[in-house]
This record gives structure tokens, C-alpha cells and sequence, in this order.
């Protein structure tokens, strides 16, 4: 096995045991909602502090379900995903083109070289 594939192989392993350990070791058990969002979670510790708080502002589009708003996140997840892999992929080819082409010039460089010693031993 070589190096990348044992290192891309660790790295599923510890993205596998960063998914599955906290169920397994039931670490939300005594919550009602045990994997809440960072925004539920923030606006639970507002309302304990301050149960008058009102809002500033109200959001602009209010999804009609939680599974459309989990859609609707993992589409904006999906498409910046997108956006990087296509970023790091144009950097890679651009990368290659160049190599090919410093190696292709190189090649040129040399035959050309060959052919004017050739000629000056005449």
C-alpha cells in the first residue's frame, strides 16, 4: 500500500470515529434534543438569560419544515464544495500545462542544441 492511500485510509477512519463516537458513547442521552445547532443552542442560552429579549430582525425566508432547511444547507454545502474542488482542480492543470510545457521546451532546447553542434563539426 503506498503512502497516500495509507494516509487517505487513516483520515476515513478518523472522519468514520468523529461520526459514530458520539453515539456510541451517548453523549446526548440526557438532552431532549441531543445534536442541536450552534443557532438553537445560542438563542436556548439568550432566552435564560433574558426571557424578554426580543429579536432585532426577523430572517427573510423562513423554510416551512426542518428537512427543507437541512436540504436547502446541504445544497449551499454542495455547491461550495463545488466552487473549491473546481479552484484546486484549474490551480493542478494550470500547474501541469505549465510543466509540459517547461519539459516540451526543454526537449526543443536540446534538439536544437544537437543539430547546431552537429552542424559546427562539419
Amino acid at each position: 500500500m503506498s503512502r497516500n492511500a495509507k494516509i487517505n485510509t487513516l483520515l476515513l477512519a478518523l472522519v468514520a470515529a468523529l461520526a459514530v463516537l458520539p453515539l456510541v458513547l451517548g453523549l446526548g442521552d440526557h438532552k431532549k434534543e441531543p445534536f442541536t445547532g450552534a443557532d438553537a443552542q445560542a438563542e436556548t442560552a439568550i432566552t435564560e438569560i433574558d426571557p424578554d429579549y426580543k429579536p432585532w430582525f426577523s430572517p427573510l425566508y423562513e423554510p416551512p419544515s426542518g428537512e427543507i432547511e437541512s436540504a436547502l444547507f446541504a445544497l449551499q454545502a454542495a455547491i461550495g464544495a463545488g466552487v473549491l474542488a473546481f479552484y484546486f482542480g484549474l490551480r493542478r492543470g494550470r500547474r501541469q500545462g505549465e510543466q509540459r510545457a517547461h519539459a516540451q521546451q526543454d526537449a526543443d532546447g536540446a534538439e536544437s542544441g544537437a543539430g547546431v553542434s552537429a552542424a559546427q563539426g562539419d
